[in-house]
């Protein structure tokens, strides 16, 4: 083999450096990003991946998979004792019964009546209610899916005019939305695009804005939690949908409202993810007006978009910048309390773990995390940034934290007592 020839993988096991440089490249991300979101420099990420320095630090190597979006730190390292998958969490108990309903492909005719879309839509409002209060969100919600999707498909097949047909589509695009919150992060990522593409179908052929809007608020975040190289697909849908739905905003109700705020908010999420300041921070501020056009009391059932929500996507998109002290800053000025939804009030302590621990304060980031898990223990368990700050902390030089983090990690099911 010539001695400038790339190593091959079989032979000649990849550096570190080398399969850092494979998933950026994979990532299409540049050097001189990848150093930003670091927060070091362009040289130094190339003298890392020509292995002129050593291999970085667990604290830096689990910086580098959260920002490359590994799955298991065995794919930067190489290393199976470091499999541990980051932002893939376990397989839930009732996966293989969500999975087998979404799978299936009903041909022959169903003896039984379909129940009408009102019906289907009352049962979606009270299992959307119940993910909201539940702590393990995920079993109630798998529990009811494989009834609700087999009732939406049978609802839609049945359909005979036309509105009845775009009634029905617009009840199976929700049900399809609420099984994606049910599959995010674990380790079925086809089915997730599988409903989230569904769903988005189904929206469009029942022509309702709100259904549409929705749709694509999911479809946008997959792309989005792909890398990114899909940053791009996430906004072409994002602004699709806002230039659909715009003409509409004068007359619309609440609910056509929020999803469009939503939609802004998840623009300036992309943007921040691309490390582009000044856009992320213009779009939540067009997400705050919206949210300002609404009720003070409003929630919006699906994606929690509301007044009471925009302190919490303020410390996102902080933190999706790595601006550790204006993260802290959001942080201070929110009221967690008056967010109502467990597992999104656990998710925005995960946040503010995030903004803590990229601020310094590693022990208010773990208190953050705990509070998170008393919150909603399934949200903590399949978020891949609580598992980050945990694995890091678990290798502290300080006995007390390295002793807190291990008792998270065994309330995750990353270690076992």
């Amino acid at each position: 083999m010539p001695f400038d020839a790339p190593p091959d993988p079989y032979l000649e096991p990849l550096s570190f450096g080398q399969r850092m440089e494979v998933l950026r490249n994979r990532r299409g991300m540049s050097r001189p990003v990848l150093a930003g979101l670091l927060g070091m420099s362009p040289s130094w990420v190339k003298q890392v991946e020509r292995g002129r320095l050593q291999t970085p630090k667990l604290s830096m190597i689990l910086r580098i998979a959260e920002v490359l979006r590994v799955r298991a730190l065995s794919e930067l390292t190489g290393s199976q004792a470091m499999a541990t998958d980051l932002f893939i969490g376990p397989g839930h108990a009732r996966l293989a019964a969500v999975a087998e309903v979404i799978n299936a492909f009903p041909l022959r005719p169903e003896d039984r009546q379909a129940p009408p879309p009102e019906h289907l839509a009352a049962r979606l409002s009270r299992a959307w209610k119940a993910r909201h209060s539940a702590p393990n969100h995920r079993e109630v919600v798998g529990a009811l899916l494989p009834g609700l999707i087999r009732d939406a498909q049978l609802t839609a097949r049945q359909a005979e005019t036309s509105t009845q047909r775009r009634a029905a589509q617009a009840v199976l695009a929700e049900t399809y939305g609420l099984s994606q919150f049910f599959l995010a992060y674990q380790p079925e990522s086809a089915l997730l695009w599988r409903v989230a593409e569904r769903g988005m179908v189904a929206a469009q052929e029942s022509e309702d804005p709100h259904a549409i809007g929705v749709a694509a608020w999911l479809l946008a975040q997959a792309h989005r939690d792909a890398g990114q190289g899909h940053f791009g697909a996430a906004d072409a849908i994002t602004h699709e949908t806002l230039r659909h739905l715009e003409p509409l905003l004068p007359d619309a109700d609440d609910d056509v409202l929020a999803i469009a705020g939503a939609l802004q908010f998840e623009a300036g999420y992309t943007a921040a993810r691309r490390g582009a300041a000044g856009a992320a921070w213009s779009y939540w501020d067009r997400a705050r007006t919206a949210a300002g056009r609404l009720p003070a009391s409003y929630y919006h059932p699906v994606t929690s978009f509301s007044q009471a929500i925009m302190g919490a996507h303020a410390v996102t998109i902080a933190v999706e910048l790595h601006a550790g002290g204006e993260s802290v800053r959001q942080a201070a000025a929110t009221e967690v309390t008056t967010i109502p939804s467990r597992p999104r009030r656990a998710r925005h302590r995960i946040e503010e773990a995030r903004a803590y621990q990229l601020d310094g304060q590693a022990d208010t980031a773990l208190a953050m995390l705990e509070r998170a898990h008393e919150a909603a223990p399934e949200t903590i368990r399949y978020n891949g940034y609580a598992r980050r700050i945990v694995l890091e902390e678990a290798e502290s030089r300080q006995p007390a934290r390295r002793q807190r983090a291990a008792q998270l990690a065994v309330g995750l099911g990353m270690l076992t007592t």
